[in-house]
């Protein structure tokens, strides 16, 4: 049988070598199934290997740096950044949406807030401790002095005590000197310190003997007619005044306060059997200074208590008197036996 490949281009298949390879490539005609039955697998073997290597030379021809002699030239350097596109002139830029169109509403920056730091200011020192010591205490709760009397006379001229001096320095005068004082702006303290004694001189007057021993507060009764004879105490609950009197004629008068109800101060005739001039309760453990008893434990004597507090209290029986100079004074005249009369 004649292979009828063989006359194609009018030569064999042994042709010359301006065959290409391509051309060299048995195609899948009779010839090739006669030779395969006549026993040529070995050749089509090495046929379809040598039809591989010239594919795979096609293939590597079209890379670059593959051709021959390409191993002597360096490879070409990739670039590392991209160029930038160059715009095409037939597109043309998006139209602008409905939101990109809307005016802008928001309001504009505010200035920045001024941060100007204030205007220093000059600290004021603090004002040092005052080192000067407090004015000297004259007189305070608990004084008895002929200067208390004065102090008293002088609070009452101008309207802050409103009894008569007494001399004894108590609840009464610390109040007013208190009031004094916080209407002059001083330090209340109730206490007469020299500060608060030299503003009390520059504002009143020096009292006349009749303002430093008035005859007393109160007014006196007409006397019991058991005082008109002879030398008596008459002593009248009524009107709370004692007088000592003499055939009928009063030598002085001074302010009393009596027993409570419970402690009544008994009524009657008496005589003074007894004068103490320091004398101390023994049953109270309290000072009954010039002393004059008449009827058992109950005498006319001082009271710093009524002299401090007035009637705002009361006796335990005695006759109380708030004038201690008055009081010293009759302690001095009256002798025992001397008549003591108590009545309403």
């Amino acid at each position: 049988m004649t292979d009828t490949n063989s006359g194609r281009d009018g030569r064999g298949a042994s042709g010359t070598g301006g065959t290409r390879a391509s051309e060299a490539i048995p195609g899948p005609g009779p010839g090739m199934a006669a030779e395969r039955c006549a026993g040529g697998r070995p050749r089509g073997r090495r046929v379809a290997a040598a039809s591989l290597v010239a594919l795979a030379a096609l293939a590597t021809g079209c890379e670059p740096g593959t051709a021959e002699g390409a191993q002597d030239v360096a490879p070409p350097v990739r670039a590392t950044q991209a160029a930038a596109p160059t715009p095409s002139p037939f597109l043309t830029a998006p139209a602008p949406t409905a939101e990109d169109a809307k005016p802008s509403t928001a309001p504009p920056p505010s200035p920045p807030a001024s941060t100007a730091a204030p205007a220093p200011t000059t600290a004021r020192p603090a004002p040092e401790p005052s080192t000067a010591p407090p004015p000297r205490v004259l007189m305070r709760t608990g004084s008895e002095s002929e200067r208390v009397r004065e102090l008293q006379a002088r609070l009452r001229q101008i309207g802050h005590f409103g009894r008569n001096p007494t001399g004894y320095y108590g609840s009464v005068t610390a109040d007013a000197v208190r009031s004094f004082q916080a209407k002059r702006r001083l330090p209340v303290t109730g206490s007469t310190d020299a500060v608060t004694w030299q503003r009390l001189l520059a504002m009143t007057q020096v009292p006349t003997a009749a303002e430093l021993d008035p005859p007393t507060e109160r007014p006196v009764a007409a006397p019991d007619e058991r005082c008109l004879k002879g030398r008596v105490l008459c002593i009248s609950k009524k009107s709370r005044t004692l007088a000592w009197m003499n055939d009928g004629k009063v030598v002085s008068a001074m302010d009393v306060r009596f027993g409570s109800e419970y402690t009544p101060t008994r009524e009657g005739v008496f005589e003074v059997f007894w004068k103490s001039r320091d004398h101390v309760s023994t049953l109270y453990d309290t000072p009954m200074p010039y002393a004059l008893f008449f009827s058992g434990g109950q005498a006319v004597h001082y009271s710093a208590d009524f002299a401090a507090n007035g009637y705002g209290g009361a006796s335990h029986g005695c006759v109380n008197v708030r004038d201690k100079k008055k009081v010293a004074a009759l302690f001095d005249q009256v002798k025992n036996g001397d008549k003591v009369v108590v009545s309403w």
